[in-house]
């Protein structure tokens, strides 16, 4: 298997060809970001790198590719997965990572597939990918600043407020919530209760 930093030069240059500037951009603040976490939490730094360089790599795919990518690679989607892409484009990384790069290891994939819900019991990598791409610098919303403060000190508070953001928005524009995202927050209201008694 190549190394993961080879590996990552030539997923940075294959996105940098499909992706707008604007989405690259957000791919490289997510790297970034999760760097600066993986070394305050002590989590491998060049795992977290390759995750959040594949996160966004089926974004920006046109409904045939990511039919092709289903079909090619097998890839198993929920009923809301299938009818987003908004959902499904962590997925079909994950697979492109496993099957087009050779990345077996669970912590990416996983880090990788999960970063738009969440899910419950993550481990760290997948913590500090899924709360990199809501705090990297490209990211505006009313409360980030707070969120990203919190995020270096106490990423399962700063998962919660992520969630209590992300949701909000979901009820306001009458879009579905995705049941890990409900489930993972109940998990993590549980978690900081424990850690509060």
């Amino acid at each position: 298997m190549k190394d993961y930093k080879d590996i990552y030069k030539e997923v940075d240059r294959k996105i940098k060809s499909i992706m707008t500037s604007k989405r690259y951009q957000h791919v490289i603040g997510v790297v970034n970001t999760s760097s600066k976490l993986a070394d305050i939490y002590g989590e491998d730094v060049q795992k977290c790198r390759i995750a959040a360089i594949f996160h966004d790599y089926a974004k920006q795919f046109t409904k045939d590719q990511v039919q092709q990518t289903i079909l090619e690679y097998c890839v198993k989607l929920d009923i809301l997965e299938k009818d987003s892409i908004q959902l499904s484009h962590s997925k079909l990384a994950a697979e492109i990572a496993k099957k087009e790069y050779g990345i077996y290891d669970e912590d990416i994939l996983n880090a990788i597939s999960f970063h738009t819900t969440g899910r419950a019991y993550m481990s760290m990598i997948e913590k500090i990918i899924f709360v990199a791409d809501s705090i990297e610098p490209g990211r505006k919303y009313p409360g980030v600043e707070a969120v990203r403060d919190l995020a270096f000190h106490d990423i399962n508070k700063a998962i919660l407020m992520i969630y209590k953001h992300t949701i909000t928005h979901l009820l306001n524009s009458d879009h579905k919530i995705h049941p890990d995202s409900v489930t993972a927050r109940n998990y993590f209201i549980d978690k900081n209760k424990e850690v509060n008694i």
